[in-house]
């Protein structure tokens, strides 16, 4: 079944957190990046306009949303869409440790991002564009920003961040680049119109009004009938205390807790912490039902239509080997992985080379987090039209909730789960009533009675990945017997 967005949410703060840490760093780096040149282009689209005050601040909001656009659908890591692995925290997935060094590295990334633009659009010498009063406008904005109080500054960090998450929370409804593009614009207009406070968006924008003041020339304040000194306020350590901080922190509130929390206390379901979305042994789950249920108006139970069946056919006893077979007795103990990282590309030439059709996605510590099949990359490949280039990775496109077996679960049950829908060949209601065609003879209905069951399955014992069993295998493990 396609999973929830509450459920894709959980994944994608898993997948944040246990992201490398170098590559988390980079794709921050690139978001800050992404953030400030949002920021100018929203400068540029207010500089000089003239018009309704709240047309101005949409057109320069919809202007900012290609910040948000460029972070999801190229893949950077923002802070304030990052504190939504709240969620996977909340879940047992992740230690608090986890989270916040996640949360450090992101914000680090993000700060180095936006340093490097600051020092490109400063070299560039941007703010001396329409006589300069790009760079007034800028400096306006900065300072602007130094004059809310804790409070206030703290209140517009939580808004912000509610509408940014949610923003981010809505693309879960999608896998279509456009789609995604068209959910972010009016969440991140509303913010930015409204002048709600991005924590990682004033890490370019206080700085640049701070650079401006410092070192623009005598020439640029004069041109603009203007002194420095009218900016005196923009300072790194006003910046820190008056803004940064409380802004930094309502953005976690905003995020992590009124969004992440919210929708988990609403969602939240009992996970074990080992699971890491993966379904527990189910084997005994899908099977004990139908072994229990009668029969109407025969009044026979199932396993009392079997006997019949075998005295009339004569002595079909199953072989003791079979009975006592486990599957820890079939098992693959080193079997074929991938790693949710991989792109499509890779992952289907990796199948393709060993000759699997499909394979368990482990992460590091060989915990189980998914199932790729050949079948799911090739799809993916479908619904691009098979054009280079695209972004899908294993982790997006591998099947969550996976059928797992243990160690001790009987082959003979496996067997029958692999290859009987017993309600096909038994068919009965909730009440134990006939259903269907109960005129057709059992070996009619056997043969209609296939499983859309997969041929292998994942083997796990505490969380972790410790083989696979495969029809193949127990296949020749049964011709062993009768050889």
């Amino acid at each position: 079944m396609p999973l929830s967005m509450y459920q894709q949410a959980e994944h994608y703060g898993v997948a944040k957190v246990r992201k490398a840490y170098w590559k988390s760093v980079g794709l921050a780096a690139f978001a800050g990046a992404f953030i400030a040149l949002a920021f100018v282009f929203y400068i540029t689209v207010t500089t000089g306009t003239s018009g309704a005050w709240g047309l101005v601040r949409l057109t320069g909001g919809l202007a900012f949303s290609l910040g948000l656009i460029l972070v999801v659908i190229c893949g950077g890591e923002l802070f304030t869409s990052t504190v939504l692995s709240s969620v996977a925290w909340a879940q047992r997935l992740v230690s608090t440790k986890e989270l916040l060094v996640c949360w450090s590295r992101v914000y680090i990334g993000n700060f180095i991002g936006a340093m490097l633009m600051l020092l490109l659009i400063t070299s560039a010498r941007m703010y001396e564009l329409d006589g300069g009063q790009w760079g007034i406008n800028a400096l306006k904005i900065a300072q602007h920003k130094l004059h809310h109080g804790w409070v206030q500054a703290f209140a517009l960090g939580v808004l912000c961040n509610m509408l940014v998450c949610l923003g981010v929370w809505m693309t879960f409804a999608s896998k279509d680049a456009l789609t995604k593009a068209i959910l972010l614009m009016l969440p991140v207009a509303m913010f930015v119109s409204s002048g709600f406070e991005h924590s990682i968006a004033n890490l370019f924008m206080v700085p640049l009004g701070i650079v401006i003041t410092n070192f623009a020339s005598v020439e640029f304040f004069e041109a603009a009938g203007i002194t420095a000194a009218q900016f005196s306020d923009l300072t790194l350590a006003n910046f820190i205390w008056n803004n940064l901080i409380p802004v930094t922190l309502g953005n976690i509130v905003g995020g992590g807790l009124l969004v992440g929390l919210g929708y988990w206390i609403i969602e939240r379901k009992p996970h074990k912490t080992s699971d890491l979305h993966v379904a527990p042994p189910l084997l005994a789950e899908c099977l004990a039902p139908l072994s229990t249920k009668k029969i109407q108006p025969l009044d026979k139970t199932v396993h009392e239509i079997d006997s019949l069946l075998a005295t009339a056919s004569g002595d079909l006893s199953m072989p003791k080997s079979i009975q006592k077979l486990n599957v820890s007795d079939v098992i693959n103990s080193t079997p074929f992985t991938l790693t949710p990282e991989l792109s499509v590309y890779e992952g289907l030439k990796r199948l393709s080379d060993s000759g699997e059709r499909g394979a368990p996605v482990v992460d590091k510590e060989q915990r189980l987090l998914g199932y790729i099949s050949q079948q799911d990359l090739l799809r993916s490949l479908w619904s691009e039209e098979y054009v280079r280039g695209i972004s899908y990775k294993v982790a997006d496109l591998m099947q969550t909730q996976v059928l797992t077996v243990a160690l001790n679960d009987a082959v003979a049950d496996l067997i029958e789960l692999m290859v009987v829908d017993r309600s096909k060949l038994f068919p009965v209601s909730e009440m134990g009533i006939l259903t269907g065609n109960t005129f057709a003879s059992y070996e009619e209905r056997l043969r209609q009675a296939h499983a859309n069951k997969p041929s292998s399955f994942p083997v796990v014992d505490e969380g972790k990945l410790v083989g696979v069993i495969t029809r193949e295998a127990i296949a020749a493990k049964v011709c062993a017997v009768y050889a």
